[in-house]
């Protein structure tokens, strides 16, 4: 009897795991914590790989040159438009205002506050679309100086067509946010699959009918498709509908408008930099296209380390704020500083020992030729050095976040970002494009310690009880391990051959890892102590909520 219950079981197991599985991938799932973790870096992970195919594709057909240029600044105004009505941030404040009412058993006024919210939002977005359809091309030609008659055209045509996206990117987030809310976490991660997958498609059968323009409309088709059209499908399981209603006294409207404006009014690095960086390149064809090439690889671990980060890390801190563990939520932040900036700084060594062999791969291919991959591999290894800068940059702004606080980042941001250009400039009078991306690593160490020392003048997180022999530890053995990669990369010098970048890639990353292990050994680091989650429940996790360029934000 034993033996046959015991075959039963055994036969069973399989199903049940199948159906568990199954269970998961249901998008009206609600998820805990871990599944909802692992579900978020999974799809990321995808959603990345699958980006870079968009880029190689886009990279293979039309190259670096001044077209690509034109194609890429066009989603400047659009990107602004967003930034200004603070659209990156929609998720996390539409996100735990939803989930605070329903705690409280408001449920219906947190409603009744997102649609009044998106009312607002969508006579300005129609009002601010209507303006920069008329006056785009009055506009471009101050922001990239030295483009050509025939880029200014075509970035403008560009433009004009981006700009409706912004009301399916806007309202995406919303819809998105009120799945977060409920933890169904499945179609808001997958959605920017279909995006990408526009994208492609659209390159593959318009592009020989309407040149690099018809990856506009790929945009716009994977905006409402994607983040759009499946996140209304599923919010309307929810009961939340979209009726358009002024009544601008509701209180969970006057909540997200304090949450909100200020991150509007101010200016960030995170917009800035790539706003300052197409103004000064803009005369030299290709170099927008390669800046943006090695940004997008840079960003691979920046969203990885910093964005899951981010989300990981804000519930935790709103709970120790909220509860006035004041002691605890300092230490807290200071331990995810420690460990995002550590694994940042090891990230940083193999990627400037690997960043030729690493672009070569991805995006030579047609039209973009070695040597584009050369200023390319230049660019990404400059951006590397400020990568644990980029990653703990979040988790500052999510502890203002946390306490309640956005005015004072977006000030201190604001007045960082303004200080910031002389010293685009003068870099890029002194080092031409390269000097863009060193000054864009001084921008965003200077944000960075500023934000800290707030912190820490504020007695809510103290430098003083940052990790510092920890970080020690680990920027001496990424140094070492930086330097023997780098030292293997000199004994197989690359001209062009895959096979070379296989093997170059190969042999530094295995230099690179073993050298990091065995000085992580004898240094007794703790790096993968701090990056242990801590314990607890979650009550919800945050919308991807960095702000980021359109084009950046979806990948």
């Amino acid at each position: 009897m034993s033996m046959a219950a015991d075959l039963a079981a055994f036969a069973v197991a399989p199903k049940a795991r199948l159906s568990r599985i199954a269970g998961l991938l249901r998008p009206s799932h609600e998820h805990t914590p871990i599944s909802a973790a692992m579900l978020l870096v999974t799809a990321l992970c995808v959603s990345r790989l699958l980006g870079y195919v968009r880029e190689a594709y886009i990279a293979s057909v039309f190259g670096a040159g001044a077209y690509t240029d034109a194609y890429v600044a066009a989603f400047t105004l659009p990107d602004s438009l967003s930034y200004m009505l603070a659209a990156g941030s929609v998720g996390v404040t539409v996100t735990s205002i939803l989930t605070r009412y329903r705690a409280e058993n408001r449920e219906e006024v947190a409603k009744r506050g997102i649609t009044v919210m998106m009312t607002v939002i969508l006579m300005i977005l129609a009002l601010g679309i209507a303006i920069l359809e008329l006056t785009a091309s009055k506009i471009e030609p101050y922001m990239f100086p030295n483009f050509t008659p025939a880029q200014l055209e075509l970035c403008a045509r560009i433009t004009r067509i981006l700009l409706p996206g912004k009301i399916f990117y806007y309202f995406g987030g919303v819809y998105a946010a009120v799945l977060l809310s409920r933890r169904w976490f499945m179609v808001p991660s997958t959605v920017p699959l279909l995006y990408n997958v526009c994208i492609i498609l659209s390159g593959i059968v318009a592009a020989r009918r309407f040149g690099i323009t018809s990856l506009a409309f790929g945009v716009l088709a994977g905006l409402f498709i994607g983040p759009f059209f499946l996140n209304v499908i599923c919010a309307r399981r929810t009961g939340f509908h979209f009726r358009p209603s002024l009544d601008i006294h509701n209180p969970a409207f006057r909540e997200w408008v304090r949450l909100s404006v200020p991150l509007g009014l101010g200016i960030s690095i995170l917009m800035a930099d790539s706003l300052y960086q197409r103004y000064f390149a803009s005369g030299s064809a290709g170099d927008i296209t390669r800046l943006y090439y090695a940004k997008q690889l840079f960003t691979v671990p920046l969203g990885i380390l910093g964005q899951t980060a981010g989300q990981a890390s804000l519930p935790f801190f709103a709970r120790l704020f909220g509860e006035k563990r004041r002691k605890e939520f300092g230490a807290m932040v200071n331990r995810a500083v420690t460990g995002i900036f550590t694994l940042s700084i090891l990230c940083t060594a193999w990627f400037m020992a690997s960043a030729l062999p690493v672009v070569d791969l991805i995006y030579r291919r047609g039209r973009f030729e070695f040597s584009d991959s050369e200023h390319t591999a230049t660019y990404l290894f400059c951006f590397s050095l400020a990568l644990g800068f980029w990653a703990i940059q979040v988790l500052y702004a999510r502890a203002f976040f946390a306490a309640g606080d956005s005015l004072t980042p977006m000030v201190a941001s604001t007045i960082v970002t303004v200080a910031a250009f002389p010293i685009y400039a003068v870099m890029f009078r002194m080092f031409s494009i390269v000097g863009l991306v060193i000054a864009s690593d001084i921008a965003i160490v200077l944000d960075t310690i500023v934000l800290a020392l707030l912190l820490h003048r504020r007695h809510l997180v103290r430098l003083t009880e940052l990790c510092w022999v920890e970080i020690g530890k680990v920027v001496t053995v990424a140094s070492l391990a930086g330097l023997t990669a780098w030292g293997v990369s000199q004994t197989v010098p690359l001209h062009g051959s895959r096979k070379d970048d296989l093997v170059a890639l190969g042999l530094i990353s295995l230099a690179w890892g073993a050298t990091a292990l065995l000085g992580i050994w004898l240094t007794d680091s703790q790096l993968l102590g701090y990056l242990k989650p801590p314990r607890g429940n979650w009550s919800s996790l945050p919308s991807p909520g960095d702000t980021a360029p359109l084009h950046d934000a979806v990948v």
